[in-house]
């Protein structure tokens, strides 16, 4: 956590110049994973006898590796924090996980079925010690009640998704029309770059992420065998019911990865009337989780803004927004695929859903995402808070395996109902929860002990 030393770190732009650096290293390390995920699973459904050869595993298949692989990579956390707070502190974890997540990725590049399996395991290995250590450091760089905190998440959020933009169009582009494993290489350069700029911001980041074992200090010394108070475990209760609804979230808005890539390559019609340089006038399906990052970047700072005015809601009605947006979107997209029939190997449907889709569920993601991370840095204490990072990401790595169950359901639900019916009743699903969470707002309070 903060202390007086962190409260003189140089600035720039009103934050501490750290979080820039910190800004970066998300960016590339986003850059990584988000291009893998873009053509993960298009790679993994492509025909063996096609120019760009993939696995030819089918959809289902496809999906359900897509949703363990997305569950490991956020389980992992757990034991990413655990290890921080009691062995390495989050500065040398980060480090460590950057190192495996460049090995990961670059593995990946060779056409071998070993080299794919070893570099998903690498890349499961580094985003676990990489995730929640970085998280930690970002609520580290201020002192407790500094109200730029959560302006400060945003920021940081918005790195990610700089990244995840980048990646999306530029790896998704070279995996599709150039080859599969060109897209991992780059993918793995990415996160290199990120990790050099990290070593060389090491001097910004000199008070946050140490090892408080390690400290000279008796009371941080001490602080690491304290139990918690009554209003810390009151506060803890807080954040594992938000948690309940973070798990319902991922596992719908993580439909983007699998089935909406998906229903992007086989059910939408991507024709444009006009041809773009490098791939002409058909839109890769890969390209429209770009639109995602690209929402966030433009909107993100609007709603810090609406953060920090006096109409800002407690964060029990932000996630409570956040999960009526997703049934919207969940709705957009069930109207689209409504004129599908029950069964149907293909379709054309406009693009127009697919991109309210995507929009609805970024403004849902901003009520939910950023303001979970801030959340979790004012109720826990410096003690264990890189562990419970790690049990937020758990609950993230619940919900990217329930998206992985969902979309396998999808195709029974498909052939049997249409793929409409399952959309419409995610989005009932939505909608209810955050009615659900807008009605405890009176019991939450109580628990949170004076913190919005």
């Amino acid at each position: 956590m903060a202390n007086l030393a962190t409260m003189k770190q140089k600035e720039l732009f009103g934050h501490p110049v750290g979080l820039y650096v910190l800004f970066f290293t998300e960016m590339w390390e986003r850059f990584s994973y988000y291009g893998m995920r873009a053509i993960l699973v298009l790679y993994l459904v492509q025909s063996t006898s096609d120019t760009n050869a993939g696995l030819g595993w089918t959809n289902g298949e496809a999906l359900a590796l897509y949703g363990w692989y997305t569950m490991l990579v956020y389980v992992m956390s757990i034991p990413g924090g655990w290890i921080a707070d009691k062995f390495l502190g989050q500065k040398k974890s980060v480090l460590y996980g950057g190192i495996l997540l460049v090995a990961g990725h670059s593995i990946l590049a060779i056409e071998q079925m070993w080299a794919f399996y070893t570099g998903l395991g690498l890349i499961i290995a580094g985003v676990g010690m990489l995730k929640p250590n970085i998280s930690t450091m970002v609520g580290g760089l201020y002192a407790q009640g500094d109200i730029r905190r959560d302006k400060g998440f945003t920021i940081f959020y918005i790195g990610i998704n700089v990244g995840a933009f980048l990646s999306s169009l530029i790896v998704g582009t070279v995996g599709e029309v150039y080859g599969w494993h060109y897209g991992f290489g780059l993918a793995g350069i990415g996160m290199a770059l990120g990790l050099i700029q990290y070593v060389l911001g090491q001097k910004y980041l000199k008070y946050v992420g140490n090892f408080l074992g390690a400290s000279v200090n008796e009371e941080e010394k001490a602080a690491m065998k304290k139990p918690l108070t009554k209003i810390e475990k009151d506060r803890v209760v807080v954040l594992f019911i938000s948690f309940l609804l973070v798990i319902v979230f991922w596992g719908a808005f993580e439909q983007a990865g699998g089935l909406m890539n998906i229903y992007a390559s086989e059910k939408t019609n991507r024709l444009l009337s006009f041809s773009l340089p490098f791939i002409g006038n058909e839109v890769p399906a890969s390209w429209f989780g770009v639109l995602n990052s690209l929402f966030i970047i433009a909107f993100a700072p609007l709603f810090s803004k609406w953060w920090e005015s006096k109409y800002n809601p407690n964060a029990n009605m932000k996630y409570a927004i956040g999960m009526v947006l997703l049934g919207i979107g969940m709705a957009c997209v069930a109207i689209g695929a409504s004129s599908i029939e029950p069964g149907a190997k293909t379709a054309s449907v406009s693009m127009i859903w697919l991109i309210l889709v995507y929009f609805f569920h970024t403004m849902g993601e901003l009520c939910i995402s950023p303001v979970a991370l801030s959340y979790v840095s004012k109720l826990v204490p410096g003690r264990m808070i890189a562990m419970m990072f790690g049990i937020w990401y758990l609950a993230v790595a619940i919900g990217m395996k329930l998206a992985g169950v969902f979309g396998e359901a999808s195709e029974g639900i498909a052939k049997a109902q249409g793929l409409s019916y399952f959309f419409w009743v995610l989005t009932a699903v939505a909608v209810g929860l955050g009615i659900i969470s807008a009605l405890l707002y009176p019991v939450i309070k109580k628990l949170l002990h004076g913190v919005r």
